[in-house]
């Protein structure tokens, strides 16, 4: 599972302090801690079977949007493949692509999340794609056609990636807050939304995701 805490979060405003700024961020990412509840999200099929791979992120009131100045991710390939097939990260966040096969990869996006292109290429890159926009990128390799992965951006630091048995756990304030989940069997590039409401005692959402194939 793929999950970014609050405490890593940073606030984004150009109009305030340094110093101020950094000091009101901590106290709101401390006190949302503070006050987080357990809270699950069962994904599964129109059949009832659990689906892993479900991308969940919660935007909470008061979350930054963006991730911090130095916020990474990794996307490798290895074995001719994409590794992870779905990469979840917050907006901003400076994706690297190293290539630890013996073989020499042309890694690609046009999707509007994204768009780049990285040239035929062996070891890393020296410089990371950094994800700005949120929304799904779908990427290639122009010579191993069988190549393909996602990057999901999502504008919350509160996110995660369900396991085998579907199942996502995330640790949320209680209040109204906006879900949104994607698939890479739902078959559209952007994220689905509901609203989400978490009580006292925190709680469990059944989702099931009706599939394109």
């Amino acid at each position: 599972m793929i999950v970014q805490t609050l405490r890593r979060a940073r606030c984004h405003a150009r109009s305030a302090a340094p110093g101020r700024l950094a000091g009101a961020s901590m106290l709101l990412i401390a006190a949302a801690s503070a006050n987080a509840l357990p809270w699950a999200v069962q994904v599964r099929d129109p059949a009832g079977h659990p689906l892993a791979d479900a991308v969940v992120a919660v935007e909470v009131d008061g979350q930054p949007v963006q991730a911090g100045p130095q916020a990474s991710a990794q996307m490798a390939q290895r074995q001719r493949q994409f590794q992870p097939y779905v990469l979840v990260v917050q907006t901003g966040t400076a994706v690297s692509f190293p290539n630890f096969d013996t073989v020499r990869h042309h890694v690609y996006s046009f999707s509007d999340a994204k768009k780049f292109d990285i040239k035929l290429y062996a070891g890393t890159p020296a410089r990371p794609e950094v994800f700005d926009k949120p929304g799904v990128a779908t990427l290639g390799c122009n010579i191993h056609d069988r190549m393909s992965a996602h990057i999901v951006v999502v504008d919350t630091p509160i996110f995660a990636k369900s396991d085998a048995s579907g199942l996502v756990t995330l640790d949320l304030p209680p209040g109204d807050h906006v879900m949104r989940f994607w698939h890479p069997r739902l078959g559209v590039p952007a994220l689905k939304s509901q609203p989400v409401s978490v009580g006292r005692g925190g709680g469990r959402t059944e989702l099931t995701l009706n599939l394109a194939d």
